[in-house]
């Protein structure tokens, strides 16, 4: 069995990384500290947001997925995603992060 970091965590850890790179970063919604699944919505200057979820792969691998599609999408389409979400799994976490491609902040790879 693979030993997992708690969620709030790796929230904790993730806003760390951030800050260290002058990257604006905000937890919009908590949700459980041990398990709670977490969505990151990055917010473009201007080009829109996306919104990653963790999934995992065949192998059990765990990487980032973009929930809202290949293109970055507005906004408000953004956040109502989201709102979906919570409304489904009330334990979920949401962060904000003011970055289009936030790959060295992420211990897992994003896929398509």
């Amino acid at each position: 069995m693979e030993a997992r970091l708690k969620s709030g965590i790796w929230v904790q850890a993730l806003i760390r990384r951030c800050d260290r790179a002058a990257i604006g970063v905000a937890v919009v919604a908590h949700g459980d500290g041990d398990a709670g699944a977490i969505l990151l919505k990055l917010s473009g200057r201007g080009t829109g947001c996306t919104v990653l979820a963790q999934a995992r792969q065949a192998d059990g691998a765990l990487v980032w997925m973009p929930a809202t599609g290949p293109a970055p999408v507005a906004e408000a389409e953004a956040d109502a995603y989201i709102t979906r979400q919570r409304d489904r799994d009330p334990d979920l976490w949401v962060v904000e992060i003011e970055s289009e491609r936030p790959d060295s902040l992420l211990d897992t790879p994003i896929v398509s």
